[in-house]
């Protein structure tokens, strides 16, 4: 009797376990809107020059995995593990399976190219190793991702997929 409510015990705390710890994780990712991919290593010789530089090759791609909801990224926030942030200042809406590239440099946002500006010449992703946060408006958090370039960028060429 002993060895069986010790089994019963140790059965019903590790089901506990298991369903406190499930909660954090879904709440990570509890966001339509996830980060899709970065080139993180712009093409060629960085340079932040912002007339001739190549800031605007660095980008990082959010994607609307809904089926059904539309997203404004007004107020949404990315942040490097530095701290370097940018928040969509403006109205921005994806829809359903939609996607923007958030570039360095200076431009033009659109919609129909599905592009926004981070209007600084700075590069904001480091070429070794980064986390990558994606907040919703309200500072929940909606995806994260950390990279190395050595563990994740197997082909070289600057650019890693995180979600398909």
């Amino acid at each position: 009797m002993r060895i069986r409510f010790a089994l019963a015990t140790a059965v019903t705390a590790a089901t506990l376990a298991v369903v406190i710890a499930a909660p954090a994780q879904a709440t990570e990712y509890s966001s339509a809107l996830k980060i899709k991919g970065v080139q993180y290593d712009a093409p060629g010789r960085d340079s932040n020059n912002c007339r001739t530089g190549n800031t605007r090759d660095e980008y990082l791609t959010i994607k609307n995995y809904s089926r059904t909801a539309t997203v404004n990224l007004k107020g949404y926030v990315v942040k490097d593990a530095a701290g370097n942030r940018f928040v969509f200042p403006s109205n921005h809406y994806l829809e359903p399976g939609d996607y923007v590239k958030l570039r360095g440099g200076h431009g033009t946002d659109s919609d129909a190219n599905n592009v926004v500006y981070r209007q600084n010449c700075n590069f904001m992703w480091n070429n070794d190793k980064d986390t990558i946060y994606l907040y919703k408006p309200s500072g929940a958090h909606a995806d994260t991702h950390a990279y190395t370039k050595s563990r994740d960028d197997r082909d070289g060429n600057g650019y890693i997929t995180f979600h398909g």
